[in-house]
C-alpha cells in the first residue's frame, strides 16, 4: 500500500482495502452487540424480568460503551494507539463468555458492560482509522464504516432467530470466534496504521479549518443541535431495536422467530441507507443530508402506530433508510467543525448515542411497564419532528 501522508498527499487517493477492513471489523462488532437486544424475549421469560429490567440492561450496555467514548477519544488524538482496537474486541470477547453462562439479571448486567467497554473503546479510534484512509472522501469513508456496523446490527437478529432462540442462551459462546476474526483483523489494520502516525501529525496543522469564518458562539450553538438531533435520531432508533419486537407480538401475535424476522427488515434498511447520507453530503451539502433524514422520516413514523402487519413491514423500510442516512453526515459536518479533533469528535457523537440509546430503552421500558407497548410506540412517533432544529446549522460548506 501507499505510504503517503493520509492527510495530506493521498488526498483524492482512498485507501478502499483499509476502509473494507475496519467497515468489515465494525460489522463483526455490532453483530455480537445487536445480539443483546435480539436474546431479551428470551432472557425475559427465562429470568422474569420485567421491561424496566430489560431497559436497564440496555442502559448499562450503552452507557459503558458512551461515557468511555470522548475520554478514548481525547486520549487518542494525543497520542494515537494503533492496537487499542484489538484490545478493546479483547474486553467483548470476555463479555461474550460470560454472558453465554449467566445465571442471573446482575451477571448479565456485568456481561454486557464489558461488551460496552470493547465498543466504546472500538468506535472513536476506528473512526479516526476511517478518516485517514478516507483520501479527503470523508463522507464516503463514514458510510463505508457506518454501512459495516448498521449491516452487522441487522445481522445480529437473524442470527439468533436461527441460533440462539433454538439453541438457548449457552449458544451465545458460539459467537466469540467472531470475536477472534476481529482480533486478528484489527491488528493488521494497527500495524498499518502504526506506520502513519507520524505523517498524520506533522500533517494536522497543515491542513485549514472550514469553519474559520464562523464565530465560537455559531460553532457551539452548531455542536448542540447536532446532538439533540442525535438524540432524536438514537431515542427513536432504542424504541425500536429494544421494543420493536414485543411490539409486534403483543399487537400481532407474532412469534418470537417471526417478529426478529421483521426487526432484521428495518435494520437491514438502516444498513442500507447509511451508504447514501455519506456521499450525498460530500456533493450537495451535509446540512441538507441532516434536514431530510431527520425531519423526512415524520410522515412514515407517524403513520406507523396505525398500521396493520402488511403496512408495519412496508413504513419500517423507508423509516430505516431514511433515519439512517443522517449519522454519517451529522459527524462529518461535526468533524468539520473542530477539524483536528477527529478522535473527541468521534468519541463524543459515538458515546452521546449510545447513551441516548441506553437512557432512552430505560425509560421506554419504564413507560411501558407503566402504560403499554403500544403507548411507547405512539409517543415516539413524534420524535423525527425534532428536525426542525436543523434550521440552526450554519452551512459549512460555504465557509471554505
Amino acid at each position: 500500500m501507499d505510504d503517503a501522508s493520509p492527510l495530506s498527499n493521498s488526498i483524492g487517493k482512498t485507501v478502499f482495502p483499509i476502509l473494507f477492513a475496519i467497515s468489515f471489523s465494525h460489522l463483526l462488532n455490532d453483530t455480537i452487540q445487536s445480539l443483546i437486544p435480539a436474546i431479551y424475549p428470551i432472557i425475559k421469560g427465562k429470568y422474569q424480568l420485567s421491561f424496566s429490567q430489560i431497559g436497564l440492561t440496555t442502559l448499562t450496555f450503552q452507557l459503558t460503551a458512551s461515557i468511555l467514548q470522548p475520554f478514548v477519544g481525547l486520549y487518542t488524538d494525543r497520542k494515537p494507539q494503533p492496537f487499542s482496537l484489538a484490545a478493546g474486541m479483547g474486553f467483548t470477547l470476555i463479555g461474550l463468555i460470560i454472558l453465554s453462562q449467566a445465571a442471573n439479571f446482575y451477571i448479565i448486567l456485568v456481561s454486557v458492560g464489558l461488551v460496552g467497554i470493547g465498543s466504546s473503546i472500538f468506535h472513536p479510534e476506528a473512526s479516526r482509522m476511517a478518516y485517514v484512509a478516507s483520501g479527503g472522501r470523508r463522507g464516503l469513508a463514514q458510510s463505508v464504516f457506518q454501512l459495516g456496523g448498521n449491516a452487522g446490527s441487522a445481522l445480529g437478529p437473524l442470527l439468533a432467530a436461527w441460533i440462539i432462540v433454538p439453541y438457548g442462551q449457552t449458544s451465545v459462546i458460539w459467537f466469540s470466534a467472531i470475536a477472534l476474526l476481529a482480533i486478528v483483523i484489527l491488528s493488521t489494520v494497527g500495524s498499518w496504521y502504526k506506520k502513519r502516525i507520524s505523517d498524520i501529525s506533522s500533517a494536522k496543522n497543515k491542513i485549514s479549518p472550514l469553519t474559520s469564518k464562523l464565530s465560537r458562539r455559531k460553532i457551539t450553538v452548531a455542536v448542540v443541535v447536532l446532538l439533540i438531533l442525535i438524540f432524536s435520531k438514537f431515542f427513536y432508533m432504542a424504541s425500536m431495536t429494544s421494543y420493536f419486537t414485543f411490539y409486534l407480538i403483543d399487537k400481532f401475535h407474532l412469534s418470537v422467530q417471526d417478529s426478529q424476522f421483521y426487526l432484521f427488515i428495518f435494520l437491514f434498511s438502516v444498513a442500507a441507507g447509511t451508504l447514501a447520507g455519506g456521499p450525498i453530503g460530500d456533493k450537495i451539502g451535509r446540512k441538507y443530508v441532516i434536514w431530510v433524514s431527520i425531519l423526512g422520516t415524520a410522515p412514515f413514523t407517524l403513520m406507523l402506530p396505525y398500521a396493520n402487519l402488511f403496512w408495519t413491514g412496508v413504513l419500517i423500510i423507508p423509516i430505516g433508510i431514511i433515519l439512517a442516512s443522517a449519522f454519517s453526515a451529522i459527524l462529518v459536518y461535526a468533524q468539520e467543525l473542530l477539524p483536528g479533533k477527529v478522535g473527541l469528535i468521534s468519541g463524543l457523537f459515538f458515546g452521546f448515542a449510545f447513551g441516548m440509546g441506553g437512557i432512552g430503552s430505560a425509560l421506554l421500558g419504564i413507560l411501558a411497564d407503566i402504560t403499554t407497548i403500544n403507548y411507547v410506540f405512539h409517543i415516539c412517533s413524534f420524535l423525527p419532528l425534532i428536525g426542525l432544529l436543523t434550521g440552526f446549522l450554519p452551512a459549512v460548506e460555504k465557509t471554505k
